[in-house]
């Protein structure tokens, strides 16, 4: 089973910490939807006809298309590719674009599922953030999206600079209260070259304190735990049936199909990007061209990237998939586990509380040299 992504770059404006492809003025909407939807045509034969289980419209924010767009684009990819109402079907939305007509609308043309970029529910961080909703707009928002879809997932944000460990319970808490199904929780990350980047360098805002973080992020793992929800994935935690299948699937190491400027594919054995450039990418595809990079991965490079990802789920990493490698992969591991970072059984290796704090450095320890 394969996943479609599709990268919509428009946001109403520019978040402080945010590094991903947008652009804030909505002056080419019509030909980049054009865009997308050649793409679509031009690599139906992408994923090779494998059965398609998701679908995610991600950005950006997918949310500010129209609802003409939107259904177009589905429309398109239903003529192309084989998928059916059991498909899972994400959009991505902001408080601010959540109505009871946009809600309905959406329900109506198949989309099942709703990701929204809440990051806060306390008005003086969305404001550092620069978000462009209100806390008062996130839960409005939540409430009337409950009414017409009950698989919904938010973002939240921790270790900002000035966020005590009580302002990040009170979000924890909210979220609980709220019935939300799935929270996806990320430590702020000060990417290069945004404005938050530059606020901390100048000194208009205070650095981030890593052993701050560790400590909300053992919070929030002690206390979704108790609230009855999976931690599935390092950053993703969510009430029974109710982890995200699009996401899983790129853990698992499916094939995937990315349309739109920046977007990623992936089939098994090479993985290609296109250009993050929304005049560009339109400019190739009106002349039925496609403007990209391919890298072909090594048995290595893939065995590593396995290793990498596995290792950020519940289940961990599979020791079957390892093949030949067990026996060395074993032997570094056992560092881990006498650490109390490690654990393992007959089939599988997993990170301990403790080990998801060093998530990516023991990975990058078990990885395979080339």
């Amino acid at each position: 089973m394969a996943g479609i992504y599709l990268h919509i770059p428009f946001c109403k404006q520019a978040c402080h910490y945010c590094n991903f492809h947008f652009s804030t003025s909505l002056r080419n909407q019509s030909e980049l939807v054009t865009a997308l939807a050649k793409e679509i045509v031009l690599r139906k034969d992408y994923l090779q006809q494998q059965p398609v289980n998701t679908i995610y419209f991600g950005g950006g924010t997918p949310s500010l298309l129209p609802a003409e767009a939107l259904s177009f684009l589905l429309n398109t990819l239903k003529e192309l590719f084989v998928y059916n109402t059991e498909t899972e079907i994400t959009l991505e939305a902001n408080p601010d674009d959540i109505s009871e007509e946009n809600c309905r609308t959406w329900q109506q043309m198949g989309i099942n599922r709703l990701s929204i970029g809440v990051q806060s529910f306390k008005e003086e961080e969305l404001r550092w953030m620069n978000r462009a909703h209100s806390a008062v707009q996130s839960v409005e928002g939540l409430q009337m999206a409950r009414r017409f879809f009950d698989n919904i997932s938010i973002d939240l944000i921790y270790g900002l600079p000035h966020q005590s460990h009580a302002d990040w319970q009170s979000n924890i808490e909210q979220a609980i209260s709220l019935g939300i199904s799935h929270l996806s929780c990320y430590a702020l990350t000060v990417e290069p070259k945004t404005a938050l980047e530059k606020k901390i360098r100048t000194g208009q805002y205070s650095p981030v304190e890593p052993d701050k973080q560790s400590e909300q992020f053992m919070l929030l793992m002690s206390r979704l735990e108790r609230a009855g929800y999976r931690h599935y994935e390092i950053s993703n935690f969510a009430l029974p049936q109710k982890e995200s299948r699009h996401n899983s699937a790129y853990w698992q190491g499916a094939h995937y199909l990315g349309i739109g400027p920046s977007a990623h594919s992936y089939n098994g054995s090479s993985r290609q990007w296109n250009v993050s450039n929304n005049a560009q990418y339109i400019k190739a595809l009106e002349q039925d061209e496609l403007s990209f990079e391919q890298e072909i991965l090594t048995p290595v490079q893939q065995l590593n990237e396995y290793i990498m990802t596995a290792l950020r789920t519940d289940t961990g990493i599979d020791l079957v998939k390892i093949g030949e490698d067990r026996p060395r992969l074993l032997r570094i591991a056992d560092r881990y586990i006498n650490t109390g970072h490690l654990m393992k059984n007959e089939a599988n290796i997993w990170l301990t509380k403790e080990g998801k704090l060093l998530a990516d450095g023991i990975a990058a320890a078990l990885f395979k040299e080339s």
